[in-house]
């Protein structure tokens, strides 16, 4: 019988900041150690330093914070934003994986990320990147006599001497937006942060400061990261895998974005791993100075919002959630 491989270590990095994404890094962690107890790579929280990118001082301030997070056995690694900062915060995830060790196999995860299962169940291919196909059709926005899905990703694949060919799929109809490579950038993986964070950035550079005719009328931010993506993934060998996806959206992970939409969607067993985690006193002091986290976790309010939804008849559109957390009066992010 052959002997099943041995799963590849990996490290893990986040980006964590001062405000709301101290607080879910602390979540995310918890959870990291609940569910992947043996978790034997290095666990990296990139933090963005204080510079004339920046208008207000990005650093995590709070020294319990600080300390629970090395608790957690995370190590918080500075970086220094070049290129985006205050005007452009989402790319601290492509400038912090110059916090990360070069050729060393890595897994970027979005803070507002809860760890669900066994990382290592799930089967990374890290020479074939790919990211999170739990999207909706965001960008680009069609206007009426403007290019097409096919002129506006055709550009950008041009622009940057790839064939945009071979990532069509073929079984979605034409200038319909899922024909045409588009992720999440909630998680994406390579087999070198170095490699993959300097394509990333000089490709999201180069459509910030010099874009394609055909995105004229399209608006960059704050879709930048995820317009880049596709292009860094073919660039790299990459592209859809969606094996990788499915576990990764729905089974070992789940990237919630805000806490009313947690508890308005996600499985009952995602709801008690949160709660769970969040439970001990020591991580509870420092949790409880987040608004959200303290009304919807600890004083109930996110299960009120949960009252409000048939998980197996949930509304189409996510705005139509949103509305009704609203109306109820429990909205919070």
């Amino acid at each position: 019988m052959a002997r099943k491989a041995k799963p590849v270590t990996f490290n893990l990095m986040l980006v964590g900041q001062g405000g709301r994404l101290q607080y879910e890094a602390l979540l995310l962690l918890a959870s990291l150690r609940h569910t992947n107890p043996d978790f034997a790579g290095r666990v990296i929280i990139a933090e963005p330093q204080k510079n004339h990118r920046w208008d207000n001082d990005p650093t995590i301030k709070n020294p319990g914070v600080r300390d629970m997070i090395e608790q957690l056995g995370g190590e918080i690694v500075p970086f220094s934003s070049e290129t985006f900062g205050s005007g452009y915060p989402y790319g601290n995830k492509i400038e912090g994986l110059a916090t990360l060790p070069k050729r060393e196999p890595f897994l970027f995860l979005d803070t507002d990320t809860l760890v669900t299962d066994d990382l290592s169940s799930v089967p990374f291919d890290f020479n074939r990147p790919t990211a999170s196909l739990k999207r909706d059709g965001t960008w680009p926005n069609i206007e009426l006599y403007g290019p097409g899905y096919g002129e506006i990703w055709g550009s950008l694949y041009d622009k940057f001497g790839l064939d945009i060919a071979p990532t069509l799929d073929q079984s979605q109809p034409e200038e319909y937006w899922k024909r045409f490579l588009y992720f999440n950038a909630g998680f994406f993986y390579f087999r070198c942060p170095d490699e993959f964070g300097k394509t990333y950035l000089d490709y999201a550079r180069a459509i910030r400061d010099d874009p394609p005719e055909a995105l004229q009328c399209q608006e960059l931010k704050p879709w930048l990261d995820q317009i880049a993506l596709p292009l860094v993934l073919t660039s790299l060998g990459g592209g859809r895998d969606p094996k990788v996806s499915q576990m990764m959206d729905h089974e070992v992970s789940c990237h919630y974005r805000v806490f009313p939409l947690l508890y308005a969607r996600e499985e009952d067993r995602v709801i008690a791993l949160l709660e769970e985690v969040a439970a001990p006193n020591k991580l509870k002091k420092l949790l409880k100075e987040y608004d959200p986290i303290k009304r919807m976790v600890y004083q109930g309010r996110g299960q009120k919002v949960r009252a409000l939804f048939d998980r197996e008849n949930l509304p189409r559109r996510e705005q139509m959630i949103r509305n009704r957390i609203k109306k109820a009066g429990l909205w919070m992010r």
